[in-house]
């Protein structure tokens, strides 16, 4: 099994993809979320593992785009917890660093660090673990990374602060990806099915939408809206309800849609434990 993730070794993407799919699976770093999803369409790759959305930051919207123009569809999800770590070469002090590289959104999510280290420049790149392993490569006393345990594990790096996140409750949600059927190994706790749908631009076509899901007693755990390329200020609705595609009351909301939609798609039907 032939895993694409975006980022390097020990970035949380390999975690994410790990707890998924077991241990045993081969990893395969992809510089870019575009260039993931082009191993798993060029049969470079069985599937993917794709960050959609962060408790903090929001959702990761181009994750959404490639997930349509790909046609891939999602098999499972999980959620990882992220905890950042200042990480430098063996030897380095804390009290020596003036800059700090990471992905900007790492960055963004430890400005309380930063405030509190005026001296330190947050210095934008890549991925959290690719920056582990130039500050490693490099092994200059005054720079460091934010970065998981992992890739400090990977790189040889010295955690040198742990948890610098601002807030401890910091999840991202990675959706399993791929062409064919591929099962997770994680016990579900439930079913979970997302849709895409674009309505017509009409008064209170949105509120028939969601009176399909309510009609039938259907949970819409999420909405995302989207703009829909080519049409200015109009949008694609991403959605994510629980249950199974398989289920009578989802089967009865879905062709209700189907009525009132310009296009629909059922994205996927997958267990989850959240």
């Amino acid at each position: 099994m032939i895993v694409a993730f975006q980022g390097e070794r020990g970035a949380f993407s390999e975690s994410a993809a790990r707890r998924l799919l077991g241990s045993e699976v081969t990893l395969r770093p992809c510089e870019t979320f575009d260039d993931m999803f082009a191993a798993v369409r060029a049969d470079d790759a069985n599937c993917c593992v794709a960050p959609i959305e962060n408790s903090l930051a929001g959702s990761i919207h181009r994750n959404y785009d490639l997930l349509i123009e790909s046609g891939l569809r999602i098999f499972g999800e999980t959620n990882v917890k992220i905890v950042h770590n200042v990480i430098a070469a063996p030897d380095v002090a804390l009290a020596n660093v003036r800059r700090i590289y990471s992905h900007p959104v790492a960055l963004a999510q430890c400005l309380r660090f930063f405030r509190a280290n005026p001296e330190i420049e947050a210095i934008p790149t890549h991925d959290t673990a690719g920056a582990v392993r130039e500050v490693l490569d490099r092994r200059r006393p005054d720079e460091a990374a934010i970065a998981s345990a992992r890739a400090a594990e990977i790189y040889g790096g010295t955690i040198l602060a742990t948890s610098v996140e601002d807030h401890q409750q910091n999840f991202t949600r990675f959706l399993l990806l791929a062409a064919s059927d591929i099962q997770p190994i994680e016990p579900a706790r439930r079913w979970k099915t997302s849709l895409m749908l674009r309505l017509p631009d009409k008064p209170g076509a949105l509120f028939r939408a969601l009176g399909a899901f309510a009609m039938f007693d259907i949970d819409l755990s999420k909405i995302e809206s989207r703009p829909i390329e080519g049409r200015p200020w109009e949008y694609a609705f991403y959605m994510d309800v629980i249950g199974r595609s398989t289920d009578a009351p989802l089967q009865r909301a879905v062709s209700n849609l189907e009525e009132m939609a310009d296009e629909l798609h059922v994205l996927g039907s997958y267990p989850t434990r959240w």
